[in-house]
């Protein structure tokens, strides 16, 4: 399980307390498909509950026909013991089938809807929520409240039909016991339902324990570089193994708070099962009407009592299971309530000139920050290369995440071809829009998919990008070709070899609307000086806008736009900017100096 993320925004992920039937009438449409399997479920529980009482019941003959008075034919013993138990094995069976089905079968539909939605979700979902979050919720979460809460709810039909079986029985063979058992039933349920909540109090203190315990390890795995470097490795020994004494104090306290249970609802059961011999024993000695207390009789009734033990306990335990399971499953249901999809229009366009307005536009992520961006105006012409230059924190990547609608304005608006960009389909707007970020990302597939992301890969044209992103004789020289895997987020490539890549994308993508955000920066120069050959031919014909701290890479844009604290500052050639002796000029020199 991934570690809990310390650092992510907290938002409430939390459903209000609810009742506990409309709890469960939320998740019903995900759980409600297999009508089928909840019926057969619902019938082998039943049969399966009535075979215990019965096992009791074939007892009594073989001891009293049996073994004291000789008489009851040795082919009934297989026939009754043997059928019983086939009886039960088949109902069992098709019970753990039938809650399998349905425990993965519900699984699969909110899995399938979580992931749907962060694939559609708007993109503030991913400000307020850790990837390692979103990967705990929809597939571990997922997978164990669903598992728990189906579990529970069968093993309160399951665990209900058998106590009300063996009640049956013991109450068809004496009621008089059967009223002594009644009167202790309340004590073990009190005694099994309190331990029960220490014992689940202790799990939770464990589960936080153990959560924190992996995130010092992953900490640790991560920084490992930083940890030798500043002699750490004995101030995070000393620190795991804080937090690993406070996990086995706890272990402790579990194992104490569950070992105790079964040795007191013994004593229990011993004080009650006492209390039935004597009685039987007075009864048969003093020949009371009615008692019809033999020595098989009285075993099967003494053993339907004791097989009463383990469907109370299991009944007081279930609230642990039903509550953990629904906890599980609404965080996942509450980030489908708190995930809106992202808004979008109707206009469509196959082809796309790529003029380029901002009209007043203005970005603030805090009320009380600084503006990241204010009230901006910017035109570009289709095809046209711009080059957007200014110190840190000047806005240039919160302007190009504007385009693609990564990020929405403040207020101010952005027009693609005369049209506002929130009337656009976003798979439309999206499809015209190319970009290479300074921060690499790929997936664990084949480098051809990587390429080819989002359709179906033509291998002449992945192989025709990857050769003109500077990377046809690396790929060769691989055993798979195009079809290696990348590994972990591209774990296997160099870091110029992932920017290449992304590159290739790119390329392969063919968008009128390009968007570079220090796309060379972790090439060296040679391989620099063949990608800006690939850029070069790329660029033609397309709006192109341009991120870059070395500004020797720009001086080919048609324009450069000097932006600083979220405004424009300058704008002109490469030349002119120059001669203007301004901030440009300033930076030029500095990105020159030795």
């Amino acid at each position: 399980m991934s570690a809990p993320d310390s650092t992510s925004t907290a938002v409430p992920t939390e459903t209000p307390a609810l009742p506990l039937k409309t709890r469960l009438a939320r998740l019903t449409p995900y759980f409600s498909q297999q009508r089928w399997a909840w019926a057969l479920a619902l019938l082998a529980t039943i049969v399966a509950a009535a075979t215990e009482p019965l096992m009791m019941s074939a007892l009594e003959p073989i001891l009293d026909e049996g073994f004291t008075a000789g008489t009851l034919s040795l082919v009934w013993i297989p026939v009754m013991l043997v059928g019983i138990f086939i009886v039960r094995g088949i109902a069992q069976f098709t019970g753990q089938y039938c809650l399998a089905r349905i425990t993965n079968d519900g699984m699969l539909q909110i899995r399938t809807r979580l992931f749907e939605r962060i694939m559609l979700s708007d993109m503030g979902l991913y400000r307020h929520h850790s990837a390692s979050k979103l990967a705990n919720t929809i597939v571990y979460e997922t997978q164990n409240g669903a598992s728990q809460l189906v579990q529970a709810l069968l093993s309160i039909s399951r665990d209900g039909f058998t106590l009300l079986a063996l009640l049956s029985y013991l109450l068809y063979k004496n009621w008089q016991l059967t009223l002594i058992i009644a009167l202790m039933v309340p004590f073990v349920a009190w005694v099994m339902k309190t331990l029960s909540r220490r014992l689940y109090q202790v799990t939770k203190l464990s589960q936080h324990a153990t959560d924190e315990l992996a995130y010092v390890v992953e900490e640790n795995a991560l920084a490992y570089r930083m940890i030798r470097l500043h002699g750490a490795q004995q101030q995070q020994i000393s620190r795991f193994g804080g937090l690993s004494r406070r996990l086995r104090q706890l272990a402790v306290k579990s194992t104490i708070a569950s070992a105790a249970m079964t040795p007191t609802t013994q004593v229990m059961a011993s004080i009650a099962l006492s209390a039935v011999i004597c009685i039987a024993l007075w009864q048969s000695r003093n020949g009371i009407s009615g008692a019809n207390v033999t020595v098989g009789g009285f075993v099967s009734f003494a053993g339907a009592m004791l097989m009463l033990i383990a469907p109370i306990r299991r009944l007081t335990d279930v609230a642990n299971p039903l509550t953990r399971g629904l906890a599980a499953l609404e965080r996942g249901l509450a980030l489908l309530d708190n995930s809106p999809t992202e808004p979008e229009g109707q206009h469509r366009a196959t082809t796309v000139q790529g003029h380029l307005a901002l009209r007043n536009v203005s970005v603030q992520f805090q009320p009380d920050a600084p503006a990241a961006l204010s009230h901006l105006d910017l035109e570009i012409q289709p095809g046209e290369i711009v080059a957007l230059v200014g110190p840190s924190g000047a806005g240039k990547t919160t302007l190009v995440n504007l385009i693609p609608r990564f990020l929405e304005p403040t207020s101010g608006e952005i027009l693609l071809d005369g049209v506002a960009l929130p009337t656009w389909q976003l798979a439309s707007l999206r499809q015209h829009i190319a970009m290479v970020s300074q921060d690499v990302v790929m997936l664990h597939v084949s480098l051809a998919e990587n390429v080819a992301l989002g359709s179906t890969p033509d291998r002449k044209r992945v192989l025709k990008c990857l050769q003109a992103a500077n990377l046809g004789n690396w790929v060769q020289s691989l055993p798979d070709g195009i079809d290696s895997l990348v590994g972990h987020n591209a774990s296997q490539l160099s870091g110029g070899q992932r920017q290449r890549l992304a590159i290739a994308r790119a390329l392969y993508k063919n968008a009128p609307i390009l968007i570079l955000d220090e796309a060379t920066s972790a090439l060296d120069t040679q391989s620099e000086r063949l990608v800006q050959d690939a850029l070069q031919t790329l660029m033609q014909g397309r709006t192109t806008i341009i991120i870059a701290h070395r500004l020797a890479t720009i001086e080919h844009a048609h324009r450069v736009i000097v932006m600083d604290r979220g405004q424009i500052v300058e704008q002109g050639t490469h030349q002119q900017l120059l001669a203007n002796q301004g901030l440009y000029a300033s930076l030029h020199q500095g990105s020159h100096q030795p």
